[in-house]
């Protein structure tokens, strides 16, 4: 284990120690931004066949989602896009009747292809979108809400093109990422892929256990192109290259918790949109996962101004009005080894646990 925290969090190093001797397979690293500076920079583990390092970025899979939705919601707050037009009005082929605002908070229905795609789809976006505009929406949208786990970015990020012209993951680099010195990219050059930690876990024990007490929606939701959950897919080349914002951003944990310091702070959003993205949209059963959450625009909604995202394997970002916090791991597992180092967090500045 490398990096520093503020004397103030050391349970924090020691839970994430913890976290690193339990896990198997690869590393992990946790940041945490409080009262205006960071407290927390960890990193450990292995990556690959060397050691992480503080460059090392990975894939979070779906803390990839509130990037791209950052990146629409700052040509909203350009006047360039509306968010209760229909994104007929910016995308004319699409099918699902849903306003901008839908797509955002996952309402628009567009969750799964209804005809088998192979995996090389995820590499052609226009391919991808095209399916994706002609796809008859599971639900009317507006009616339901249900994660897009594997079409989000496509949903999203196909509206930040058609609006700018650039692609998501180019206009990322141009407008947030590049200018907040946020190392966090979709779409990886050479350099950056060399940076790239490989996931490990991405057996069929890991993708079998996904499915349980998952609705029917679910399989067909992620499984449809396949390829998300195997490992040679998604440490190849070709993968690391091109963009499929749901789920295929790289970065550092610093990255992550940065963005939504940077949201906290007002660097990103104006205060009214800022507020809106942040509060729930839609309440109730989510379709694709089976239970109940709540989503705003692009964020997860979890209490009073506490909002983030989780992805699949373990890795999480989000905000507190207290702390801003992300964990990204390359090892798959389940979420309670970044709730350990969070309720680490709370622990030592007086807040209760989160609750299961």
């Amino acid at each position: 284990m490398d990096g520093w925290v503020d004397r103030r969090f050391e349970p924090v190093r020691e839970a994430f120690a913890e976290v690193l001797a339990d896990q198997a397979g690869s590393g992990a690293a946790v940041a945490v931004w409080s009262a205006g500076r960071w407290v927390v920079d960890l990193w450990g583990g292995t990556a690959g066949a060397q050691p992480w390092r503080r460059d090392s970025i990975v894939q979070p899979y779906s803390v990839t989602k509130p990037f791209v939705a950052v990146a629409a919601l700052v040509l909203v707050d350009r006047g360039l896009l509306e968010l209760d037009a229909p994104a007929r009005r910016y995308w004319p082929e699409l099918r699902a009747d849903a306003t901008v605002r839908q797509v955002l908070s996952h309402q628009a229905g567009v969750v799964a292809l209804s005809e088998p795609a192979p995996t090389e789809v995820f590499y052609d976006w226009d391919r991808l979108c095209a399916l994706l505009a002609a796809q008859e929406p599971a639900w009317e949208p507006g009616t339901a809400h249900g994660e897009s786990a594997l079409f989000y970015g496509h949903l999203v990020g196909e509206l930040v093109r058609r609006v700018d012209g650039r692609t998501p993951g180019r206009f990322l680099r141009d407008e947030v990422c590049g200018p907040l010195g946020l190392d966090f990219a979709i779409g990886l050059t050479p350099a950056e892929a060399a940076r790239a930690v490989p996931l490990t876990g991405l057996d069929d024990r890991f993708r079998a256990d996904a499915l349980v007490d998952k609705p029917a929606l679910y399989a067909p939701a992620i499984e449809n192109p396949p390829g998300a959950r195997d490992a040679e897919v998604v440490n190849g080349a070709a993968w690391r290259a091109a963009e499929i914002p749901a789920v295929n951003g790289h970065g550092t944990a610093r990255a992550v918790a940065g963005l939504y310091t940077a949201l906290g702070e007002g660097r990103l959003l104006s205060p009214g949109l800022r507020a809106d993205a942040t509060t729930a949209q839609c309440t109730g059963l989510d379709l694709v996962f089976g239970q109940d959450n709540a989503w705003g625009l692009g964020f997860g909604v979890y209490g009073d101004d506490e909002y983030g995202m989780g992805g699949l394997g373990g890795s999480f970002g989000g905000a507190t009005p207290a702390y801003t916090i992300a964990f990204v791991t390359a090892a798959m597992g389940d979420h309670d080894r970044a709730d350990r180092v969070e309720n680490a967090v709370r622990a030592c500045l007086g807040m209760p646990a989160m609750a299961d």
